[in-house]
Order: C-alpha cells, then structure tokens, then sequence
C-alpha cells in the first residue's frame, strides 16, 4: 500500500480500499463504522477514548460527526481493534478481527474439516 497516497487520501476524507481501487468513504459511514467496531468489541466510547490515549469524549465526537481523528490517531485505532486500515474500511466485513481469527485457525485445518467449516457457514447464511 502507498501509505503517502493513502495519507493525501485520508487527510480530506476517509476512503475505503478495494484491491487497487480507492473508493470515498463519507463522514457519515467512518462514524457508523467506528460505532460499529467499538460495540463488537463491546466496550463504551469513554474506555475506548481512555485506552487510546484521548480525552474521555473523543471517541464519541468522532461517532457524532463533531471530530475527525488524525492520521496517527486513525492508526492507534486501527490498532485498538487489532485490524489494519484496509479492513477498517472493509465495511463488508462485520467484525474483521474475528474473521481474521477465524482465518488464521483455518489455516492449519486439514481439507476435510475445511470443508465442513465452509459447509456450516453456508447452512447459516441460508
């Protein structure tokens, strides 16, 4: 990734990166996204402020649409939920991080119960 494009990118608006295609991201979706990832990680706006660094009401300006954090604060988050910027912007992606945990205890899975897993996830999508 070209961290000082994506950082030009950043700087007027969040974007959300799809393979090599850099699609916008509006204010309203960021918000809605922060929210999202802070209550999959179950825990209030205030913690997540305090565990980052910020003042207590920082989290819940940003979530409001009152702030933007900076580039840095963006990664500190980023790094809060364990997930990397392009899967903050996955907004696909419900809870990245348990999808990468699950990812990665894949991996070591031999083709039969890979395929047990894959046939489970399917009959609960139905």
């Amino acid at each position: 990734m070209d961290w000082a494009k994506f950082s030009t990118l950043y700087s007027r608006i969040g974007y959300k990166i799809k393979g090599k295609v850099v699609v916008c991201v509006e204010r309203e979706e960021f918000c809605k996204r922060l929210t999202q990832l802070r209550m999959n990680k179950g825990v209030s706006a205030r913690d997540m402020s305090l565990s980052i660094g910020q003042s207590p009401n920082y989290i819940n300006g940003i979530e409001c649409g009152d702030n933007y954090p900076s580039m840095a604060t963006f990664f500190y988050i980023c790094d809060y939920f364990g997930i990397t910027p392009q899967e903050f912007f996955d907004i696909d992606s419900t809870n990245p991080s348990k999808v990468k945990e699950l990812t990665n205890l894949a991996k070591t899975l031999p083709n039969d119960q890979l395929d047990n897993i894959i046939s489970l996830v399917k009959a609960i999508k139905k």
